[in-house]
């Protein structure tokens, strides 16, 4: 009986032990190796939609540079206009309007969903909402159409610069992206989205 008894505090502190290890290390494989994000706006539709939920690889970012078509977490700019004021879809009344290709001088701390459109080095033109890279249209799926203003018909190339990535929404005519602000360099993004797991109906790697 006494030893049941002694046992019983004892127990109950490995018990805490267990939790406290188990939330610690949930914690640093969130903070460090694997991390959810949820989906703000309607601007990845249809791939992702308002509320759905991802899994983001954050220490495979460490390994691998990002590749054309892959979905990626990161940093944009603090300002939501070209650097250089003579691009960006603000300037598409002019005859030869041209999508941003200076990256921002500053970070912002808000994290943005988008897909790898450009690499460095990659030469650009965006026509009804499509890239052409390196002359190439890129490969269509379920887009969304787009036909409306600037933001839809870029047709000026330019040049990724060295360390940059092009960051584009799927859904073209309603996406913040970096034909408004610029490539982003590499050191601003946070990692890759391998899998959706919020709704249930929309389980599947990305």
């Amino acid at each position: 009986m006494t030893k049941a008894r002694k046992s019983l505090p004892r127990a109950a502190a490995e018990l805490v032990l267990i939790v406290a290890i188990a939330l610690g290390l949930a914690l640093a494989i969130q903070a460090f190796v694997v991390k959810p994000y949820e989906i703000p706006s309607a601007s990845m539709e249809p791939t992702l939609k308002i509320g759905q939920r991802i899994l983001v690889d954050r220490i495979g970012d460490d390994f691998s540079s990002p590749k054309i078509g892959q979905i990626w977490v990161f940093h944009p700019p603090t300002s939501e206009t070209c650097a250089d004021r003579s691009q960006g879809v603000t300037s598409a009344e002019r005859p030869d309007p041209q999508a941003c290709d200076v990256a921002g001088a500053k970070r912002s701390g808000q994290t943005y969903v988008k897909r790898v459109v450009g690499l460095p080095g990659d030469r650009l033109s965006i026509r009804r909402g499509h890239v052409y890279r390196n002359g190439v249209r890129e490969p269509t799926g379920d887009d969304v159409p787009c036909t409306g203003g600037g933001e839809c018909w870029l047709p000026k190339t330019f040049t990724v610069p060295k360390g940059d990535y092009y960051m584009m929404g799927d859904n073209r005519p309603d996406s913040l992206d970096s034909r408004f602000w610029g490539p982003v360099p590499r050191s601003w993004m946070i990692g890759k989205a391998f899998l959706t797991y919020w709704p249930p109906d929309r389980i599947g790697s990305l």
